[in-house]
């Protein structure tokens, strides 16, 4: 009768539960090396499903070679602690095959590099190749286009989140309770399918917990001792987005092509970042880069172009090594938690590649100071430029890093200016956040618009406002930044204010030594303004002479200190401050002075307007 010597991948595969069942395998005497048997029994004490998948088929093979009466024995010793903790450099592998030579025995094995070696010591080996998979898997009849997600729990209902990002529920599937044997088939289904199959892949496998991904579907899978019972997750994404999909504004695509190779997409669990991560890459390929990923899982959904990466021997400071071999022009960092992460992160995008990090955060400022302390904060702008806020599938936020040396907003002390980072919206370039070292604490304070306009703003607002207002009599000024303000007037005061081809709005750059952004008010918005203002409009009688290169104007003494605005046949010329006496006092050799002289011609011409700023 002939003897097999089965090994620990082909018990796995459940190869020889199905010859057995299918009377392909007979007049058999079946041996088991004790030394195998071990080893399940070591993977499955370490909760590896491996190792209770392997411990089940072994259960099956007894009975059914009891039923089929084939003779099965187990054969061997015991393996040393040595043997064990080197089983994963081939030490069992090498007793099993001594095994069978010892007992003339055809080896059955489903590692390829275990039959080579068997075949070139003489030992007769059946080598049983992967078997396509016949059968659909069972998780699978809980999926439908709109299902996110299955949850399975041992003495619980089967659980789906169905929806999309932002805006799901969590529904019962059946009401009938899971058990132990159930569940026990699908990860078996699943560990066979992903052994046979190219589409599956082990990620992680620790004690009690493995995680698969196979296809499209992200397969988490715990017991004890890491849970308090069998649980199965199955991740599957329902949507795959081109950039064009998100309405990004021009200024942000702007950005995304041209400028950012430090990007951050944040935001809390099931909010869209890894989808939009894959648009970026899916973009960025399409542009001619050369695109690579940092995945453990491996679950993005990305061209075929793009090489997906996950840890080399366990870390991403190895894959960081081959990366920088292969050079790529960006590289999407999935899942920057630990703090290991931030330093690979850091490290490549001040080599040159440009980097599309993943990380969880609730609030977009929490993805930036997730990056305090992990690195010097002096270096955190070269890091990172772009920061993408995620929440329900779409782009909610988005801020831009800059570093400056200045005083702090809220201080004036000159002494005490130092290196900021600027946290700023990248769509209105309003400052909301600054981030600098006080005393030996590295802080993040909020800005507010209050604090932001410090005196010298004010000022300059003023003066802005006093030049503008000979185009509009109520404009309205919102300073973005040292050099660049934002006008808000009349629509039928647009065009003088800009001028035949730019030309005024270009002397007034270069008078005020600011870039001006020229919009038009809201309709209703100017219109009751406009309206509110001149009904409030009360004319102030006044005396006027002129005194050398002064014009003089003498208004009641009780207005002393308020402001007076001064106009001629209805339009603004000038305002200005009422002096002591109630004297209005204007050089001729003024603007303002020219104005008045250039179009008043008599008292009747000319109107004051006070107000008390």
């Amino acid at each position: 009768m002939p003897k097999i010597v089965i090994d620990t991948s082909v018990i796995v595969s459940g190869h020889i539960t199905r010859q057995i069942e299918s009377k392909s395998l007979q007049n058999v005497e079946i041996i088991i090396p004790v030394a195998g048997l071990d080893e399940l029994q070591s993977q499955a004490s370490q909760g590896k499903e491996q190792g209770f998948v392997g411990l089940e088929e072994i259960k099956k093979i007894q009975k059914l070679c009891h039923e089929n009466n084939i003779q099965v024995q187990f054969v061997g010793q015991r393996p040393s602690l040595d043997d064990i903790r080197l089983a994963k450099h081939g030490r069992i592998d090498a007793i099993i095959k001594d095994i069978a030579k010892q007992n003339g025995a055809i080896l059955y094995t489903a590692d390829y590099v275990q039959g080579l070696t068997a075949e070139a010591e003489g030992v007769q080996v059946n080598y049983q190749k992967s078997e396509k998979l016949t059968t659909d898997l069972e998780f699978l009849r809980f999926f439908d286009p709109v299902t996110m997600s299955v949850h399975l729990k041992d003495q619980n209902p089967p659980l789906a989140k169905r929806g999309k990002p932002g805006s799901f529920e969590l529904v019962k599937i059946e009401d009938k309770l899971l058990d132990e044997g159930y569940l026990e088939l699908i990860t078996t289904q699943i560990l066979e399918a992903s052994k046979i199959s190219n589409a599956g892949t082990i990620e992680i496998s620790k004690p009690g917990a493995l995680v698969v991904q196979f296809g499209d579907y992200r397969i988490a899978i715990t017991r004890p001792p890491f849970s308090e019972s069998h649980e199965i997750t199955i991740v599957h994404p329902i949507t795959k987005m081109s950039l064009d999909q998100y309405g990004l504004s021009k200024k942000l695509m702007s950005r995304l092509s041209e400028k950012a190779e430090g990007i951050l997409i944040s935001g809390p669990p099931g909010s869209g970042k890894s989808t939009l991560a894959s648009s970026l890459a899916n973009f960025y390929a399409s542009l001619g880069n050369i695109v690579k990923t940092f995945e453990s899982p491996r679950d993005l959904q990305v061209d075929k172009g793009i090489t997906q990466y996950t840890k080399l021997d366990g870390k991403f400071e190895n894959s960081a090594d081959i990366l920088l071999l292969v050079r790529p022009d960006y590289t999407v960092f999935d899942e920057v938690r630990q703090r290991d992460d931030f330093r690979v992160y850091a490290d490549l995008r001040l080599a040159g590649v440009g980097m599309i990090g993943v990380i969880h955060a609730n609030m977009p400022l929490d993805a930036i100071q997730r990056f305090i302390g992990k690195i010097e904060l002096g270096m955190i702008p070269s890091v990172i430029d772009t920061v993408v806020f995620v929440k329900d599938g779409f782009v909610s936020k988005v801020y831009d890093l800059d570093l400056k040396v200045k005083v702090p907003s809220g201080m004036v002390e000159q002494d005490l200016a130092r290196p900021v980072i600027e946290i700023r919206d990248f769509e209105t370039g309003t400052l909301e956040y600054e981030i600098y070292t006080f005393g030996e604490e590295n802080v993040i304070v909020p800005v507010s618009q209050q604090e932001a306009k410090s005196g010298v703003y004010k000022l300059a607002e003023e003066k802005i406002r006093e030049t503008l207002r000979r185009f509009d009599p109520n404009p309205e000024i919102e300073i973005l930044s040292d050099s660049g303000i934002r006008v808000r007037v009349r629509k039928d005061s647009m065009p003088s204010i800009i001028g035949k081809g730019g030309a005024t709005i270009n002397d007034l750059e270069k008078i005020l030594h600011v870039h001006i952004n020229v919009e038009p008010k809201e309709q209703k918005e100017s219109e009751d303004s406009s309206d509110s203002y001149h009904s409030s409009r009360g004319s102030t009688s006044f005396d006027f002479s002129e005194s050398g290169n002064s014009l003089l104007f003498q208004v009641d003494k009780k207005n002393n200190g308020l402001f007076a605005d001064i106009y001629v046949k209805g339009d603004y010329a000038a305002t200005t401050r009422v002096a002591r006496h109630g004297k209005i006092k204007i050089s001729k050799r003024s603007d303002a002075g020219r104005r008045i002289a250039r179009s008043a011609f008599s008292k009747n011409d000319i109107e004051i307007i006070l107000k008390d700023s």
